[in-house]
C-alpha cells in the first residue's frame, strides 16, 4: 500500500512559520526569514524546519510542490540552518582519541563502552507503565517508520568491504525484500499492538526538538557526501549497541501482555551479526579505504550517542517529575484512532 505523503507540521516558532506559510505557495523566491536563535541542538523552531525541509526528500509533504526540495532559495536556508547545527555537534561531541584504521573497531567499542548516561530500556523493562511505552513508541515513530532510508544513501558513497558491509546489514533492515518485513512495517505493527496510529508521519506534531534532533542528524549526515564516514560511524553506533536494549523492549511489551514484540525479536537476531560486521567490515573497512575518514566515523558514533542521552535524559525527568514527555499535551491516541 502506498504511504500517502505526510501533513506539514505545525509551526513552533518565527522561523518555521515563516518558511511553512512560503512553502504552502508555488516554488519562488523565500523573500525575508527569520534567523534561528534556539538552542542548535534541541530547538522545537529549528529541528520542526529542519525536519519539514528535510522530509522534501522522503516522500515529500501534502501540499508542497516537489520543486521546492532543490529550490536555490530553499538550499541556502538549510545550508545555514545545517551550519549552526554542525558547529554545535561537533563543540558537543569535542575531541576524540587518536585511531588507526586498525584500531577502529577496538576503538568503536571503548568509546560506546564508556558513553555514559541512563537506561531507558532499563526503565521501561523494570517498571515502565504501558502509557509509557507507548510514548516512548511516539518518541520513536518519526525515525522507525523510515527505518534504514537515511542510512541507504551512503551505498554509492562506498566501495570495497564497507559498500559489501552496508549492503549486508542494510538488506536484513528491509527485511531482504520480503513485503511486511522491513523493519520500518515491523514497527508499524508494534505501534498497532499498542493502540497507536502507524501512520507515516503521525506524530510529528506530538515530539520535541530533542526527538526531533535525532531523526535530523541522520539525515544530515546521509545527504552529504562529506559526512559519509560520520553516516558510517552513526550507523556502526546503532548497531553495536542495540542487542541489549532491544530484548529489554521485548520483555517490557511481554510484560505488559502486548504484541508487537516481534520489531524487537529481528533487532537481537539481526544486530547480533551486525555488531560485528559493522565494527569491522563497515566502520574497520572504511576507515582502511579512506583513513582520513577515521575521525569522522568517531564523530558520527559520538554525535549519535550524545543526541540518544539528550532523548533518554528528558523521557526520564518527565516521567520522573509525573509529566508527559511530548510536545503536545493531548491524550494518547487509542486503538479507535488507529482504526
Amino acid at each position: 500500500m502506498f504511504d500517502c505523503p505526510p501533513s506539514p507540521p505545525a509551526s513552533r516558532g518565527p522561523l518555521s512559520e515563516a518558511l511553512f506559510c512560503r512553502l504552502a505557495g508555488e516554488p519562488g523566491p523565500l523573500g525575508p526569514v527569520p534567523r534561528a536563535n534556539d538552542d542548535p541542538l534541541t530547538g522545537d523552531d529549528s529541528h520542526v524546519t529542519l525536519y519539514a525541509i528535510y522530509e522534501l526528500h522522503y516522500r515529500g509533504l501534502a501540499g508542497v510542490d516537489d520543486g521546492w526540495e532543490w529550490h536555490p532559495d530553499l538550499v541556502r536556508l538549510t545550508a545555514g540552518l545545517e551550519g549552526r547545527y554542525e558547529a554545535a555537534l561537533r563543540a558537543d561531541v569535542g575531541l576524540l582519541p587518536a585511531v588507526t584504521p586498525a584500531t577502529m573497531a577496538t576503538a568503536l567499542r571503548q568509546l560506546l563502552d564508556a558513553a555514559d548516561g541512563p537506561s531507558l530500556s532499563r526503565f521501561l523493562e523494570s517498571q515502565g507503565t504501558l502509557d509509557q511505552l507507548r510514548e516512548f513508541a511516539i518518541h520513536r515513530s518519526a525515525y522507525q517508520r523510515k527505518e534504514a532510508d537515511p542510512h541507504t544513501w551512503a551505498i554509492p558513497r562506498l566501495s570495497g568491504r564497507a559498500k559489501a558491509a552496508i549492503i549486508e546489514i542494510q538488506s536484513d533492515e528491509y527485511g531482504n525484500g520480503r513485503l511486511g518485513e522491513a523493519h520500518a512495517d515491523l514497527f508499524a505493527d508494534t505501534m498497532v499492538a499498542l493502540d497507536l496510529d502507524p501512520t507515516y508521519g503521525a506524530y510529528v506534531d506530538d515530539l520535541p526538538g530533542v526527538t526531533l534532533a535525532t531523526v535530523n542528524l541522520v539525515t544530515f549526515l546521509g545527504l552529504h557526501r562529506r559526512l559519509r564516514g560520520a553516516l558510517v560511524g552513526h550507523l556502526a553506533a546503532f548497531e553495536m549497541t542495540s542487542v541489549g536494549p532491544m530484548g529489554r523492549y521485548a520483555r517490557t511489551l511481554r510484560r505488559l501482555g502486548r504484541g508487537g514484540h516481534e520489531f524487537y525479536d529481528v533487532h537481537v537476531e539481526a544486530d547480533a551479526r551486525h555488531e560485528v560486521v559493522a565494527a569491522h567490515e563497515l566502520a574497520g573497512g572504511l576507515a582502511s579505504a579512506e583513513p582520513d575518514l577515521v575521525g569522522e566515523i568517531l564523530f558520527g558514533a559520538m554525535a549519535v550517542t550524545n543526541a540518544e542521552r539528550r532523548l533518554a535524559d528528558h523521557l526520564l525527568a518527565s516521567w520522573t517529575a509525573g509529566h508527559r514527555s511530548l510536545h503536545r499535551a493531548a491524550p494518547l491516541p487509542t486503538a479507535a484512532l488507529a482504526g
